[in-house]
């Protein structure tokens, strides 16, 4: 296979990817969709492209949502739970 038809198979892959990304986004809030194509895979800039956004602000979500859900959960305190 040639360089030439190599790059326009990988053009046409991409698309599809990005026509498929999109259909499954389709009404889900914009935090939700990076994240749904972060665990896809894709790199920041792509996700900015399909979003429809900056990347930077796909790379400040990013780092928001993992830091969230590397917070240790509280627990909630021992004491009287009311009247019995």
């Amino acid at each position: 296979m040639t360089d030439s038809v190599s790059k326009e198979m990988l053009t046409k892959l991409d698309l599809l990817i990005g026509l498929m990304a999109i259909s499954v986004l389709d009404g889900k809030p914009q935090k939700e969709q990076i994240e749904l194509l972060d665990k896809a895979g894709l790199r920041p800039k792509e996700i900015a492209a399909l979003v429809g956004t900056t990347r930077n602000t796909v790379s400040v979500t990013l780092s928001q949502m993992k830091k969230r859900n590397s917070k240790p959960k509280t627990k909630k305190p021992k004491g009287k739970e009311g009247p019995l």
